[in-house]
């Protein structure tokens, strides 16, 4: 616990920027510090008190500390039920044999399945709790996404196209980019996206049949999601069927609405999970 005359003499106070162009013009004059603990990592509460209330004092302290005390048990809970649900995640992934690995708003991988850890080589593998891609332009791409991470609030989910990396020893990869679901979202944990990782070259693409049958798609837009569904971009999957781009966007958007999806992210984990059922 750290009050005011903890780091100020009292003239210091009268003259600190931080109390006359910051707390007194919003209301406030006296500030104390309370630290806690989630798990292993150090947090700090700022508390601030109008002037009628008064500076804090040393018989403050026991109280504080008493604070201080309570909020480590409830964000090492927090976390640790966060975790939980995340290793969940990964963990129902890889039982269908999809590598899957999760991620913080800075980039830390904090959880990464067995699955995941099978697709690694040199191109591609953990560095320092993230992930290093050897393929530049994939490593930009990634790089990109948490750059935005950072800077939207910590509910909001951010986008992305599909990232290629291309490696020169074995075949490409395919990083899929999803949002993390509610209950692992503990601030104290600060999971922000899960990332899915296809092996190309080992992706077979679901049948457009099957695809209308379960879903009621027509046979355009099954032939539409069932590339998607394989990794292919949309303009690719557009000039393979020979569509025009837009025509390929129309589909999509009915292909979304039938298969209780918004993104192409949800889609291709979507299919993914079809296909596992199909063939596992």
């Amino acid at each position: 616990m750290i009050t005011d005359l903890d780091l100020f003499t009292a003239e210091e106070v009268r003259r600190e920027p931080y109390y006359t162009e910051f707390l007194i013009p919003n209301g406030f004059r006296w500030l104390g510090v309370v630290a806690f603990r989630a798990g292993s990592d150090l947090w700090r509460l700022s508390l601030q008190r109008t002037p009628n209330e008064g500076i804090f004092t040393p018989e403050s302290k026991p109280a504080l500390a008493e604070l201080s005390r309570r909020l480590s048990d409830a964000a090492t809970l927090s976390k640790a039920v966060s975790h939980a649900a995340l290793t969940g995640c990964t963990n129902a992934l890889n039982l269908v044999h999809l590598p899957a690995l999760a991620i913080d708003r800075s980039g830390r991988v904090l959880d990464v399945n067995a699955a995941a850890e099978a697709t690694f080589d040199h191109e591609l593998r953990l560095q320092n709790r993230r992930l290093f891609i050897s393929d530049q332009s994939a490593s930009i791409a990634l790089e990109q996404f948490v750059t935005r991470m950072r800077i939207v609030s910590e509910t909001a989910f951010v986008p992305t196209n599909p990232i290629l990396v291309r490696r020169r020893e074995r075949p490409p990869v395919l990083i899929r980019v999803l949002p993390i679901e509610p209950a692992a979202r503990s601030p104290f944990l600060g999971a922000r996206a899960l990332l899915l990782l296809t092996d190309l070259r080992k992706t077979r693409s679901i049948a457009p049949d099957l695809l209308m049958q379960t879903f009621g798609l027509t046979r355009a837009e099954a032939k539409l999601a069932a590339l998607i569904g394989a990794g292919q971009p949309l303009e690719q999957a557009a000039n393979q069927l020979s569509i025009a781009p837009l025509t390929a966007r129309t589909q999509l958007k009915a292909v979304f609405a039938k298969t209780d999806t918004h993104r192409q992210g949800e889609l291709v984990a979507l299919l993914s999970r079809v296909h596992s059922l199909r063939t596992g």
